[in-house]
């Protein structure tokens, strides 16, 4: 039954993130939105509600680390895995405002992360009013983003316009494909999950590994789409989007719920994060665009990673 639920869920996610990307290209395109202010935004915030879902509830129950594990892990598995993989479709494109702005952001917010951990080994609830507050000023200035760029475009002949699908059916896609993303990530988790201690597998290690590529499963697939479709800038903008939202939104709703205490087990992870993002970055810089021989090396320094957690 576990393989069956497997699959179903693997269905969904790839069936749902088809719609998701087809319906927010869409809504792009139609008010001249840059596609990645809608990978950053709207694709970043749907593919990142299992990550909410799983923290918050972790943190109502007392597991705080939990919370702490599930981000960190979910953001190396999004830059690692889901960037790295992207490439072997399509080369990543990198913008010179993403370079300059958002993976510096993303960043520092990890840099953040990594302080308030180590000072007092904990995160308290003041520390998560202020991820918070920190979370609606991004979300304040990337909205100012798409207002400038979609007045800076030039304007689409009518009949570009009417290719697109109407706006009623871009929300019910984009509301069906979210629906679908995060149902076929939880049944792969759940399912998954199962299987794996069916093998004698420590809840340790399939927390680490099973629940973080669960709960990522929608960025990956979400991305993988949008590369495939050509929208290489909403694959990047949806990880770096999301990677941002997890520590500012998620990790700042789990604290203001319930105080968290970090474990040192959570601090080396955080650096590793900061590691893999200078990483990125590098490559980033030195071609402006992640191509297919640097989404190998990516993939290998996460299989790398997971050996890491596994002996650890």
């Amino acid at each position: 039954m576990n393989y069956l639920l497997l699959i179903a869920g693997f269905l969904l996610l790839i069936k749902g993130a088809d719609c998701f990307v087809e319906g927010s290209a869409s809504v792009a395109r139609r008010f001249r939105i840059p596609t990645l202010i809608i990978g950053m935004t709207i694709v970043a915030m749907g593919t990142s509600a299992p990550e909410l879902a799983v923290s918050t509830a972790a943190s109502l129950k007392g597991n705080n680390s939990i919370a702490i594990s599930n981000v960190v892990g979910s953001n190396i598995f999004n830059l690692m895995v889901v960037c790295g993989a992207c490439a072997l479709f399509q080369p990543l494109a990198v913008q010179p405002a993403t370079l300059k702005k958002e993976l510096p952001i993303s960043i520092l917010v990890s840099g953040l992360l990594l302080v308030l951990g180590y000072l007092g080994m904990a995160i308290g609830r003041l520390d998560g009013l202020v991820l918070a507050a920190l979370f609606l000023g991004f979300l304040f200035w990337m909205v100012r983003s798409a207002r400038k760029a979609r007045d800076g475009a030039s304007e689409e002949p009518e009949e570009t316009r009417e290719k697109e699908l109407p706006l009623w059916k871009c929300i019910l896609f984009i509301l069906g494909g979210i629906a679908a993303v995060i149902l076929g990530g939880d049944l792969v988790v759940d399912a998954a999950s199962a299987i794996a201690e069916s093998f004698g597998l420590s809840p340790t290690f399939i927390g680490l590994t099973i629940v973080a590529f669960g709960t990522s499963l929608p960025e990956l697939v979400t991305s993988l789409a949008a590369a495939r479709k050509g929208d290489a800038d909403m694959a990047l903008g949806n990880v770096i989007g999301s990677n941002i939202f997890n520590i500012l939104l998620i990790l700042g709703v789990a604290a203001i719920v319930s105080p968290m205490e970090v474990l040192t087990e959570n601090l080396m992870d955080t650096v590793l994060l900061l590691a893999m993002s200078a990483v990125v970055w590098i490559f980033a810089w030195i071609r402006k665009s992640i191509n297919r021989v640097e989404g190998i090396i990516m993939l290998l320094l996460y299989g790398t990673y997971v050996l890491y957690i596994g002996l650890r």
